[in-house]
């Protein structure tokens, strides 16, 4: 098993570079490595032992894999395949499929990786690719986007990186576990470098621009994927060291709340998707214990939601109100709005269900009002009038009909979830929020400031993040 793991990290590196030597094979190389992560990722829930490796020591590679990594895997998989089958008929370059394998064996990586040198490496890899990815259109728009991503995403992970070093400084060794004795200033910088890379609360405001104004393939692989590598450590070592789960869960809470606020009142559809991307990070990280699983649903759901967006005629709501969407797309959209909304007979259901039963006590009302935002927000998807023409990729179908079906099979993970008492609390939830988006929301004209997302206040809010919350909120705990 130890060889299998091995081999299965270096895959998506030598195929990736594969391609640049065989063109003409290049979706069929980055589809055979997508397959080769699926079946990875399937066989860790049929192998109930966890894999730990140490591959040289304190100064080197640790690895844990076990249940919970297979999750995010299965999630990089499927999302991954998906995107290559949208592509499958376009003119994307060898380039493209290249950087796309590259960003999904950088996020294996980063998803197996138990020690914080490892993880910056992984990191930084899935940075540049996802950089390359975003400015593969070479317009002046997708250039400044992609370089404001990676001047951001650079700049948290030299905080991150500060802090290991201060961690290894108190620990002698870059192990997670070495976070129990590390001094509050190095959790303080890698938490600020994972958030930031993560997406998570106000340091991750740089995601709806970056995510909305990516091509659709890019925005579905950004949202489905990439930022559950900074989201997956923080998971990760909120299991390891009991003292850090209060911290994780309070920015899990303040992330649901902060991206479902302006998700309601957002006119324009990838933003929308863009700022629930953020809010449902924070679900994953509210429940670390179940991160796994909601993660699995929302990569899903996100990725297929992105491709449909980039289907429909227009990105403004108030415009598609009065243009009728094809009737098969608008099914497609209508069942990943249930998902995420959480209704019965799709995944996102069993995960709302599970996430709500792991929460403290604490956590339960800003949840609930969460839980409700979503169903307000994607009212504004179900309710569009339908009946028009459809005009989409050739490859458009295979990669919906390959997420929706994964969001059907996810069901077995959580079958218990199937009682009248768990049916009756999602159904009010939603039926609640369809009600208030009819009576006040739709008519409801709030355009909210975009200057925190600004790229002059990105650094500033992520010192104030570090000084102001991190320093102060670890300290508070007795860390």
């Amino acid at each position: 098993m130890s060889t299998i793991t091995i081999v299965w990290i270096a895959l998506p590196f030598f195929f990736g570079f594969l391609i640049y030597l065989l063109p003409k094979l290049d979706k069929y190389v980055a589809m055979w490595v997508c397959l080769a992560s699926l079946a990875y990722g399937l066989q860790l829930f049929f192998n109930q032992s966890p894999l730990t490796l140490k591959l040289l020591d304190n100064f080197g590679v640790i690895l844990a894999i076990d249940q919970i990594s297979g999750y995010f895997i299965l999630t990089n998989a499927l999302v991954t395949a998906a995107v290559i089958l949208y592509c499958w008929h376009s003119d994307k370059t060898a380039f493209f499929y290249a950087q796309t394998i590259i960003l999904h064996g950088s996020v294996n990586a980063a998803f197996v990786c138990a020690d914080l040198i490892s993880l910056y490496v992984a990191l930084e890899v899935s940075g540049i690719a996802a950089f390359l990815l975003i400015a593969y259109p070479r317009s002046d728009r997708s250039i400044w986007v992609g370089l404001r991503y990676l001047f951001i995403s650079n700049v948290a992970m030299l905080f991150y990186l500060v802090g290991a070093v201060l961690v290894y400084q108190a620990d002698h060794s870059f192990s997670f576990a070495g976070l129990r004795v590390a001094p509050t200033e190095a959790l303080a910088l890698i938490f600020l470098g994972l958030l930031t890379k993560g997406g998570i609360f106000v340091s991750g405001l740089w995601l709806p621009l970056t995510h909305s104004e990516s091509e659709t393939p890019v925005s579905a692989m950004l949202s489905g994927v990439v930022v559950k590598a900074g989201v997956y450590p923080l998971v990760r070592c909120a299991l390891m060291v009991d003292e850090i789960d209060p911290m994780v869960r309070t920015f899990g809470v303040c992330t649901a709340l902060l991206g479902v606020f302006y998700a309601v009142f957002e006119k324009d559809t990838k933003r929308m998707l863009a700022f629930h991307t953020v809010s449902q990070l924070g679900f994953i990280l509210a429940a670390p214990k179940v991160g796994g699983f909601y993660a699995l649903t929302h990569g899903l759901v996100k990725a297929v939601l992105f491709l449909i967006a980039g289907a429909l005629p227009s990105r403004n709501f108030k415009e598609l109100q009065h243009q009728a969407i094809a009737t098969p797309v608008w099914i497609a959209l209508v069942m990943a709005s249930f998902s995420i909304s959480g209704f019965p007979l799709l995944s996102g259901f069993g995960a709302k269900v599970l996430t709500t039963k792991n929460l403290l006590p604490w956590q339960a009302i800003a949840m609930n009002v969460a839980a409700l935002g979503t169903a307000i927000s994607f009212a504004k998807f179900i309710f569009l009038p339908r009946g028009g023409n459809a005009n989409v990729k050739p490859g458009f179908w295979g990669a919906v009909i390959l997420l929706i079906g994964g969001l059907v099979v996810a069901n077995i993970v959580y079958y218990e979830a199937y009682t009248y008492e768990n049916i009756i609390k999602p159904l009010a939830t939603i039926g609640i929020g369809w009600l208030a988006y009819w009576l006040i929301f739709k008519r409801l004209a709030l355009k909210l400031p975009r200057v925190l997302e600004q790229f002059d206040h990105l650094i500033g809010v992520m010192s104030l993040i570090l000084i102001l919350l991190f320093w102060k909120g670890f300290a508070w705990l007795g860390i």
